[in-house]
């Protein structure tokens, strides 16, 4: 079994394409799909249904997937830590995050980064806290930046705190409330919402806040992105909670501030196992600039500081 032919599996797993899986791996069809015939008489089993118009992975492919990842992570690991070793940094970083994280400056933080180290191949993924907390506990990223409720702490992963900051709501210019200032959570019991799907981190924290008031609400719009979430505020179509070091970043919206606003807490979370040379530099590079919340976000200190 040779880790080429763990790379032509996972290719035409993501692709479900023989083509685009060798046209990715910069390899002719036919050498692709004889290493995957090979690989699965060594195995025994078929790693792929193949028709014409599809293919998709058997139970014994479903079984062998994760697995291989794991391998080829492994390989690639080595290969990075033995260039560290002689003072070279190469690797992946793969990092996930919030839509609305406010606690690093991440888009800089990436790019000052990629200039000191341009071996170092950057991703980045954007999703809700629990899934990204999945994926660091999995192997498939590196490090995550979270958003949660004070009351819940990241599980499953090492982590520290990196700010905590308070909600504050954003509607239309033209809203009843877009004037108003201490509006209460009852107030705002009475309006339609648009927030993030039930169940995630980013909306736990505002229906623990509504929940302990003592009032309910309407969510007529859940929504993972930010950016569309403002759009429909804008077109008067709800009123959404947000962190206040985040609206900065929303145009044409009026930000009202609460008299008793929930708050999130951000954390940088990565694997209990020892973090790659990459994610270490990289989290180097975080304590090394000082990065500051913006504004309406306060820093949290780790015990001893």
């Amino acid at each position: 079994m040779e880790l080429q032919q763990m790379r032509y599996v996972l290719a035409v797993a993501e692709t479900a394409n023989f083509t685009r899986a060798a046209e990715r791996c910069q390899v002719v069809q036919s050498a692709l799909s004889h290493q995957i015939a090979r690989l699965e008489r060594e195995l025994g089993a078929r790693l792929f249904e193949r028709t014409s118009r599809r293919v998709r992975l058997t139970p014994a492919g479903e079984a062998f997937l994760p697995a291989a990842r794991q391998a080829l992570d492994a390989a690639e690991r080595a290969r990075a830590e033995v260039a560290a070793a002689s003072g070279e940094l190469r690797g992946r970083l793969a990092i996930g995050a919030i839509p609305t994280v406010t606690a690093v400056d991440l888009p800089s933080a990436l790019k000052g980064f990629h200039v000191r180290h341009p071996q170092v191949r950057i991703t980045l993924r954007v999703g809700a806290s629990d899934e990204l907390a999945e994926q660091v506990r999995q192997g498939t990223l590196d490090i995550a930046f979270l958003g949660l409720p004070p009351s819940v702490r990241p599980k499953g992963v090492q982590g520290r705190a990196l700010a905590r900051g308070e909600l504050v709501v954003v509607v239309a210019p033209g809203h009843p409330l877009a004037d108003a200032t201490g509006v209460d959570l009852h107030r705002l019991s009475q309006e339609v919402f648009v927030d993030f799907p039930a169940g995630t981190a980013a909306r736990i924290q505002s229906d623990e806040a509504f929940a302990a008031a003592g009032v309910g609400r309407e969510v007529a719009f859940e929504i993972t992105n930010a950016d569309l979430m403002a759009r429909l505020v804008r077109l008067g179509l709800g009123i959404a909670m947000m962190p206040a070091a985040f609206v900065p970043e929303l145009r044409d919206v009026r930000v009202v501030e609460l008299s008793d606003p929930p708050t999130r807490v951000e954390h940088l979370v990565w694997s209990r196992l020892r973090p790659s040379p990459a994610a270490a530099a990289f989290m180097e590079a975080l304590d090394a600039g000082g990065d500051r919340p913006p504004e309406g976000a306060r820093a949290v200190r780790p015990p001893g500081h």
